[in-house]
């Protein structure tokens, strides 16, 4: 049996996917919990809060060129999908998964990125050093 997800969360990824396919993450705060967390192939601590998860989900797309996704699996409990991409970072063509969980009301409360390989994530982690540097380290937890 293929778990499919909460009727929220299935509302929200529709609306996510919508976003990409027209490169535009404007609608992208409304799903996204106050609270959530984003973690990053290049970063050793998480970042939290919705304007962090935005911010930097909003840059990476920028980064990216021929982004595309291939596979979708929700998790039994329907709040959690992964998504399968591919797409170049500079000249570097690179495969990655989003991870992302969804609270019972469909917002994004977790949002992880996994890439490879290394010089492709070293190309997103140049370019994202350099847009957003002195932002992003403000999100990050303490400790």
């Amino acid at each position: 049996m293929t778990p499919t997800l909460h009727p929220a969360a299935a509302a929200s990824l529709d609306k996510w996917h919508d976003m990409v396919t027209a490169q535009d993450l404007g609608g992208l705060r409304a799903i996204t919990h106050p609270d959530a967390v984003f973690r990053s192939p290049v970063a050793h601590k998480a970042y939290h809060s919705a304007e962090a998860v935005v911010l930097a989900v909003s840059t990476a797309a920028s980064v990216f060129s021929d982004f595309a996704y291939h596979r979708e699996a929700a998790t039994a409990d329907g709040l959690s999908v992964v998504l399968e991409f591919s797409a170049k970072v500079a000249d570097k063509s690179v495969k990655g998964i989003d991870f992302i969980r969804f609270d019972e009301e469909g917002r994004i409360v977790d949002f992880e990125v996994m890439m490879r390989p290394l010089s492709g994530v070293q190309a997103m982690a140049e370019e994202m050093g350099q847009r957003l540097g002195a932002l992003l380290p403000a999100f990050k937890a303490q400790g």
